[in-house]
Formats: C-alpha cells, sequence, structure tokens
C-alpha cells in the first residue's frame, strides 16, 4: 500500500504513473478529498485511527478499513454501512507490542472480538492488521509479526463464519522485508 497521507495530490499522480492503485490514508477528511479529486478506479485504505462519528463519511470510498480495534467502532461501521447499502471490509487492529501510545485491542482480546464483530451485518473481517514499534534494527520486530501471523492462524482454525484471515497487514517503510518474511500480504511504504 502506497501511504499518500499528507502527500498532495500531484505526488499521488505521479505514483499511479508508476503503477501504484493502492492508497493507505490515515485521516478521513484527507482520504475524502483525494477520493473526490482522483480517479475512481483506485483502490482507498484508511490505515489511521478511526472514530465513530467519522465513520459515515468512509463507509462507502474505503475498500479496506485497517484499524477497528472495539465492537463500538464496528457496530458503527455496520449501522452506516446498512445505511448506505454497503458490505465494508475490516481488519482488526492488534496492539501487540502493547505499547500505550498506540491503538488496537490486546492479542488476548482479539478471538473473542473477532467472534462478537462477525455476528455485524454489512462489515466482513478480511484479517488482521498491527504497527509494530518503532526501531532502527527490523529483527527486533520480528517477534511482533510472528505473533500476528500465530493469531490470524488460530483464529482462522475456529473458522467462525464471516471471519477471513487472508490479510495481515504488517510491516511498514522501515521492517517490511521481515514482516513479509513473517507473512505479511499487505505492508505499508511511505
Amino acid at each position: 500500500i502506497a501511504v499518500s497521507k499528507t502527500k498532495p495530490v500531484e505526488m499521488i499522480e505521479e505514483a499511479m504513473e508508476a503503477g501504484a492503485r493502492v492508497f493507505g490514508e490515515n485521516k478521513v477528511q484527507e482520504l475524502c478529498d483525494k477520493y473526490e479529486q482522483l480517479p475512481k478506479d483506485l483502490h482507498w485504505h484508511l490505515i489511521g485511527h478511526l472514530q465513530r462519528n467519522k465513520v459515515k463519511y468512509i463507509v462507502d470510498k474505503a475498500e479496506l478499513i485497517h484499524s477497528v480495534d472495539s465492537l463500538k467502532l464496528a457496530e458503527e461501521i455496520s449501522k452506516e454501512a446498512l445505511k448506505k447499502n454497503v458490505e465494508v471490509n475490516i481488519l482488526i487492529e492488534v496492539n501487540v507490542a502493547e505499547e500505550e501510545s498506540k491503538f488496537g485491542v490486546s492479542v488476548e482480546e482479539t478471538p473473542v472480538l473477532v467472534e462478537e464483530i462477525a455476528k455485524l451485518p454489512g462489515i466482513h473481517i478480511q484479517g488482521l492488521m498491527t504497527i509494530a514499534p518503532y526501531t532502527t534494527d527490523p529483527e527486533e520486530n520480528r517477534p511482533v509479526f510472528r505473533t500476528l501471523k500465530k493469531l490470524a492462524v488460530d483464529i482462522k482454525k475456529k473458522n467462525i463464519d464471516n471471519v477471513c484471515m487472508d490479510v495481515l497487514s504488517m510491516g511498514m517503510t522501515g521492517d517490511y522485508e521481515v514482516a513479509v518474511e513473517e507473512g505479511a500480504t499487505m505492508v505499508r511504504v511511505g
């Protein structure tokens, strides 16, 4: 995913010329603005924290919401999806490293949250997302990525209706290679 947050439309157009079609935004307003200005064949992912009061603006624009970390947020997404008659693909954000500065549900709480969200109409859980700690040595994040992969495998074994664990969104510019080695299917590169 080409992380286009804070980047002007002109830079996104350059990336498009180079073949990029999937863009990640952190803020709802910025995604909505760019969605209106750019071709409709692009794929927009919301990779930043999502507040419940902003859900209504995004459910019909984001192909994938990476940052669902509570039942209340999922319920709001479900409500807005039904209102707009859309199906919303989401990832559950897991705070594997248990960093206080980051959003996400704990590894231990994730399976229960997945089971609850899976019951909601208009939402489809596609997998998991995590943001590993910032480090100068990507190898330090290997255990974080390995833990998320194991969690996805454990959840997949439960065979929960409306839950797919095909997407592992983990790894960013500094550590994406290690993330891919540990099973990432999406990396967020800026």
